[in-house]
Order: C-alpha cells, then sequence, then structure tokens
C-alpha cells in the first residue's frame, strides 16, 4: 500500500500541446539538486558511471549535514521525463526522452543525465538519437554489454539498412559532431524506489525502441523480443565456491587501518549479489587518498564480513553504509575481509544471443556488471579479469577479439 501511494500510473498534460495527454508512471521523490557537466560522446558505461557519482558528490551534503530538498513528483513515460511540483500544477523540468544519455540508482539516490541540445540542431540529434546508439558498426560501442538494469539496452543489430546512401560531407559533419564535448544536465533525486525508478525508465527505453523500429518500416520484432528472463535465471548454476571461502577461518583476514578523527574511510560498498550464496558488502572503490586505500591491504573485490567487531553478513546495504559512516570519529577501523580466489571458473547458459550476458568489459577486465544477471549468478565479479573463453585463452588477445568472442557466444559459455 505504501509503494503504491508513491507509484502511480496517470496521464499528465503534453508540454507542447496541452489538448494531448501522455501516459506514464509518477514516482514520488525529493529533488536535490541539478549541475552541468561535460563529456565525449563516446564516452564508456564506465566513464558514465564516474560522472554520475561526480554528480552526487557535487550536489548532495556531506553524510554528517542536512540537505535541502522538495518533494516533487517524477513522470516517467515512452515520450518524456518530467519533474512535476507536488500538486502536479508546474512541469518544473522537462526532458524528451530521446535526450537522456545516462541513469544510475545510486543507493537511496537516482541520478538522470540528460544532453542539452543545440536548438539548431535538436531536430536533427532527437530523430538519429537510437540510430546512433544502436548501431553496431563502432568497434568501442560494440565494447560495453548492458551492465546495469537502470540502462538503456544497446541491441546486437543495426537499424539502418546496409545500403543506406550516407554522403561524405554528413559523415564528416558526424565526425566533428562527434568530437565535441557534450553539455549534458544532471538531476539528482532521492528516493527509497530509485532503484524502481531506474528500472521503468529502462523499460520506457525499450518500448520507444520498438516504436522506432516501426516507424522505420522494421515490422518483425523477434529479433529483439524481450524474453523471459526469469527462466534463464533459473537454469544457471550458482556459483558455490564463495561458500567455503566463508567457512575456512584461513581465508578470513583482519585489516587495520588507522585514520584520522573525523575522516572518511574512503570506501564505496555494493551488495554481493545474487551470485554470492551468503549477503555481505563487496568492496567496489576506494578513493586513492583515502585511509583504506593509504593501508596497502585491500584490493577491490573484498568482501567485508565485519567491521569493528560488527557482523554485515546479511545486512541490508544501507545499513552496511551506516555502519561505516559511523567509523568517522574513530581513529582506528577493523576490517574482517575475505579475498576472492585468485582464479574462478564460470559456466553461464546462454541459450541465444537475444539473452544480455550482464556485464561490461574493457581491455579484458569486468568494469559493471547486472545484479542479479546470468553472469553474476554464475560467480562474476567486478574486477574479474578474463583469461579464458570456452578453452581459448585471451591473456595476450585484442579487447575487439574478447568482445567479438562474447559477443557470439551461446549455449554453455565456460569463462
Amino acid at each position: 500500500a505504501d509503494r503504491q501511494r508513491r507509484v502511480r500510473e496517470v496521464s499528465v498534460r503534453h508540454p507542447e500541446q496541452p489538448d494531448v495527454l501522455i501516459h506514464g508512471l509518477l514516482f514520488r521523490a525529493q529533488y536535490m539538486g541539478s549541475t552541468q557537466i561535460l563529456c565525449n560522446k563516446q564516452s564508456t558505461r564506465m566513464s558514465r558511471m564516474l560522472q554520475a557519482q561526480e554528480v552526487v558528490n557535487r550536489i548532495k551534503a556531506p553524510d554528517d549535514e542536512s540537505h535541502p530538498s522538495v518533494t516533487v513528483e517524477l513522470f516517467v513515460s515512452t515520450e518524456r521525463i518530467m519533474i512535476l511540483n507536488s500538486n502536479l500544477e508546474d512541469i518544473l523540468i522537462d526532458h524528451k526522452l530521446r535526450a537522456v544519455s545516462y541513469i544510475a540508482d545510486i543507493g537511496d539516490l537516482f541520478v538522470l543525465m540528460s544532453r542539452r541540445l543545440d536548438p539548431s540542431t535538436q531536430s536533427d540529434e532527437s530523430e538519429n538519437y537510437f540510430t546512433s546508439n544502436h548501431q553496431n558498426n563502432e568497434p568501442k560501442e560494440n565494447s560495453n554489454y548492458n551492465a546495469d538494469n537502470n540502462n538503456n539496452t544497446e541491441q546486437q543489430h543495426s537499424v539502418v539498412p546496409p545500403n543506406s546512401n550516407i554522403s561524405s560531407v554528413t559523415k564528416s559533419t558526424m565526425i566533428e559532431k562527434s568530437k565535441k564535448p557534450m553539455k549534458m544536465i544532471c538531476h539528482v533525486l532521492e528516493s527509497t524506489e530509485a532503484q524502481l525508478i531506474a528500472q521503468t525508465v529502462g523499460h520506457a527505453f525499450q518500448l520507444a525502441y520498438l516504436d522506432f523500429l516501426r516507424e522505420n518500416g522494421i515490422e518483425d520484432l523477434g529479433i529483439i523480443k524481450q524474453l523471459d528472463y526469469d527462466d534463464i535465471l533459473k537454469q544457471q548454476e550458482i556459483f558455490c565456491d564463495e561458500l567455503s571461502l566463508f567457512c575456512d577461518k584461513d581465508n578470513h583476514k583482519e585489516v587495520t587501518i588507522p585514520k584520522q578523527k573525523g575522516e572518511s574511510l574512503g570506501v564505496v560498498i555494493v551488495e554481493s549479489g545474487w551470485g554470492s550464496l551468503l549477503p555481505t558488502a563487496l568492496l567496489a572503490n576506494m578513493h586513492p587518498t583515502g585511509p583504506a586505500a593509504r593501508c596497502g591491504q585491500l584490493n577491490i573485490g573484498n568482501q567485508i564480513v565485519a567491521v569493528n567487531g560488527q557482523s554485515l553478513v546479511g545486512l541490508p546495504l544501507l545499513t552496511c553504509q551506516q555502519i561505516i559512516k559511523n567509523c568517522r570519529q574513530s581513529t582506528i577501523v577493523k576490517l574482517m575481509i575475505i579475498s576472492c580466489p585468485p582464479v574462478v571458473e564460470v559456466l553461464i547458459r546462454r541459450p541465444s544471443l537475444n539473452y544480455q550476458l550482464g556485464f561490461s568489459v574493457q581491455d579484458g577486465v569486468i568494469c559493471s556488471l547486472l545484479r542479479g544477471g546470468i553472469a553474476e549468478r554464475g560467480g562474476i565479479r567486478v574486477d574479474h579479469r578474463i583469461i579464458e573463453i570456452n578453452g581459448e585463452s585471451v591473456v595476450a588477445v585484442s579487447h575487439e577479439k574478447i568482445v567479438q568472442l562474447l559477443a557470439t557466444s551461446v549455449g554453455e559459455v565456460s569463462v
């Protein structure tokens, strides 16, 4: 009942055509603020993730300070994303869905990043958005699988016919445009439904993409049909080696971190996810000059099972984060960690190319992971380095070759 009060199906008036109603979902949230950043049009998903974190750092007050906010309604549809006042009378912020470049949920925070289009080229940019974002011609674009359940799904085919005639002048103009930094307007909202909001926006992208294909004469949508991903998840063998790591006390290591009073620990943690039999906090990132990095005993991917003797096993992520925040006034913090094994063999069952593997790879290293996806269930983790695919060594293989092997592998994929 509480969720129903926060999420509603509504119709609002089109901001440019008041006589037209747009149907979508409405989420109640706290508007924290907005900022602008510059980024390259060919940014990787990992760089966008870092930019989203930068946006949060710019806008959100430190954890020990209160942050002013205002209650708003976030409207999500296949046409637009709008922020309205609480009584739905005024549209405060309005973005066309095709202008949205990246979304992320970070704890209870939802980050929306939208391109600030040049008015003189806005219509062209809008029309070509799905074409440029779903073509499979650039190796760099292919290197990133959909790794965040908050994101637009990249398809494995081009929507532009092979015999399309594009003049050399048009091509050179597109190349010049792609080199210019892109202005991004970024908004941060706080909601306990941040993950659900991100999933809803991602689903809106999928529906809008299907509409785009229909408008361009592609009627057979079987190649991009949303398949029953849950059935595939049930077929995966959950990685079990982690259980032995927990049971063997020799794998446990206590790390003592000296720090200044009032100094944050400088770590970012995430849930260990569906792939772990025992839920713990996973070390996802460290501030390069923070106490955790300075001690030199921690690595990305370490599982944190206790902080100052307090177990984190089975606790919600927000509780784990709060326990770590409570260490700010301490001068010594003791972490009980479990290191990942040096080599892990993962078996992924992928019936066809229509099923996303659920991770991003850059130069053979897993840089992001779809939580609850088939790869995570199989045991793949962020910061793992792929050394073999289906028995073929990829240690000295180019990034493009690794991407090709992953993109074309079906059946039982051994990594």
